[in-house]
């Protein structure tokens, strides 16, 4: 299947079957989450990834009762860190250094021009900006998950305060931004399973200069 069959193929599926997923699909989603593009690399974010079922149903209510949370295969919780500080950036550099068979002093500039950047905002903006490192990862796993055939629905409708308190977030230095519910279309309950993807044509869309 290529990218735009998949894409065509795949909604935001509003009711699962609760049926688990391969294990290996799961992985190839959440690799390619893992190699999602990220500003300067430092992918500023956590994914969590739930499984538990009783832990799913304390997050429903914090969710207003939608379905997929527990009729999911898994839940992803996208967590953007709340600071972004030096030691952030060193753990980033030492990992360069490794990946890479560099000293983490070759990478002085690059380190200072990361915390430059970083300190040059203020604690909402940090925030803001690794909320959207964390959006463009989720847009990665949709694609992903489209191409694998697994159905995945994102939601941002949930109360980002109790999740955090449930999944003790404040205390990882995490908050809960946007969340992905992955697992199989209930094609008896769906009510959007037939009805046909409305876009925008590229006339509307796209603006070409």
């Amino acid at each position: 299947m290529n990218i735009i069959d998949a894409l065509n193929w795949r909604y935001a599926t509003k009711r699962m079957t609760g049926e688990k997923l391969p294990q290996e699909k799961v992985e190839t989603i959440l690799d390619a989450l893992r190699l999602s593009a990220s500003s300067m690399g430092l992918q500023p974010y956590n994914v969590l990834v739930i499984e538990n079922p009783e832990l799913k149903k304390q997050l429903q209510s914090a969710a207003y009762n939608q379905p997929q949370i527990v009729e999911s295969s898994h839940l992803l919780v996208f967590a953007p860190w709340s600071e972004i500080n030096e030691s952030h950036v060193n753990s980033y550099i030492n990992n360069i250094a490794k990946t890479r068979g560099e000293t983490p002093e070759s990478l002085d500039g690059f380190r200072k021009m990361i915390l430059d950047s970083v300190n040059a905002m203020n604690p909402e903006q940090k925030f803001n900006w690794a909320a959207r490192q964390a959006y463009i990862a989720l847009g990665t796993a949709l694609s992903a998950a489209a191409i694998e055939r697994i159905d995945a629905t994102p939601m941002e409708g949930f109360n980002s305060e109790e999740f955090d308190k449930i999944l003790n977030l404040k205390e990882k230095g995490l908050k809960s931004v946007a969340l992905m519910a992955l697992g199989f279309r209930d094609t008896a309950n769906d009510t959007l399973v037939k009805k046909k993807k409305v876009r925008r044509c590229k006339d509307e869309l796209f603006i070409r200069l």
